[in-house]
């Protein structure tokens, strides 16, 4: 029985120009290079100039995984920007990318899921597509992480960056297999009791103003191992797969010592596990898109693997998907 499914068609990426290393956050906090490698694996990320806000590192990626899947600004009836860093609090940052790239009229909102924010959108994406009501989606990860670092508490200012990605979901005919391209299953979860362990301390509600990130570390990197590795399961059952089937293995790039306890607690080969976290930092919801198009770029991702996708971020929330490119 033929089936509509939701396929990945583009992909593009974008990063600021500013490279911010190790050495430099060395000069202005209390930390060196060897310190935040050791416990985190990162040795760069990118920041975005003042007057360049979220929606234009989105814009960015939204064009080069246009011209990756062939489509123009024109053919976009669908725009979701998963981002925690908006420009403003209104209008959405995907209200603005829709102007700015020039699509027509159509749908186009924001979702907040911070870390997890990518698969969370490509999950409503999915409902759109898979159900006729859009032909040619954008689904966005856009965010600017700097905004919200206090840069006087090293355990947190030396974990974040800005960058952004895209993906273009069109419509393809399949089989109802696992051998079909595109979106095969999910699985998404939120555990609102764990909100203090990752947070921002500002919003316009409480303090009017935007606030820091805060995080207890240590609990959240117990809370990920085991959360992720739940929710991979899950959704490889959803897909109708083996992990050992799975030939490329993205995660959300938060810690390179997480990405390895996920990937020791489900037995994954580390040769098909794709990371950029040492060149770009935890980038929020942009991390999974931005790993993506490079290992698509560098030639190890091809048309027709199988790839699993896993996030986890504030809320608590997580989630996981698996699709054929």
């Amino acid at each position: 029985m033929s089936v509509i499914r939701s396929a990945v068609t583009g992909v593009g990426s974008f990063l600021p120009e500013q490279v911010v290393t190790n050495a430099d956050l060395a000069k202005i906090v209390d930390t060196s290079d060897e310190w935040i490698q050791e416990r985190t694996g990162i040795r760069q990320r990118h920041k975005a100039r003042d007057d360049q806000p979220t929606s234009d590192l989105a814009v960015e990626a939204a064009k080069r995984a246009l011209v990756d899947a062939g489509r123009t600004a024109a053919d976009v009836d669908l725009i979701i920007v998963a981002t925690t860093t908006p420009d403003m609090t209104f209008p959405s940052v995907a209200s603005i990318v829709q102007r700015k790239i020039g699509a027509p009229t159509c749908i186009a909102f924001d979702i907040q899921a911070v870390c997890s924010g990518f698969v969370y959108a490509l999950s409503v994406a999915d409902g759109f597509v898979a159900r006729g009501m859009a032909k040619c989606a954008l689904v966005i990860g856009a965010e600017e992480m700097t905004r919200l670092m206090d840069w006087t508490d090293r355990s947190t200012c030396v974990l974040f960056g800005d960058g952004a990605g895209a993906v273009v979901v069109e419509p393809r005919e399949g089989q109802g297999t696992k051998e079909d391209q595109g979106l095969l299953g999910f699985a998404l979860r939120c555990d609102g009791t764990k909100t203090d362990l990752l947070y921002v301390d500002g919003g316009p509600a409480t303090t009017g103003t935007v606030g820091h990130l805060r995080m207890a570390g240590n609990q959240v990197f117990r809370h990920a191992v085991v959360n992720i590795a739940e929710a991979i399961t899950a959704a490889c059952i959803a897909s109708n797969i083996e992990v050992a089937d799975v030939d490329w293995f993205v995660p959300h790039q938060a810690n390179q010592r997480i990405i390895k306890g996920v990937g020791d607690r489900l037995g994954l080969d580390e040769n098909k596990v794709i990371t950029t976290v040492a060149m770009h930092a935890n980038t929020s919801a942009a991390s999974i898109p931005l790993a993506l198009d490079a290992a698509i770029r560098d030639g190890r991702i091809k048309r027709g693997d199988l790839i699993l996708l896993e996030a986890m971020g504030g809320g608590l929330t997580w989630g996981a998907c698996a699709f054929r490119l």
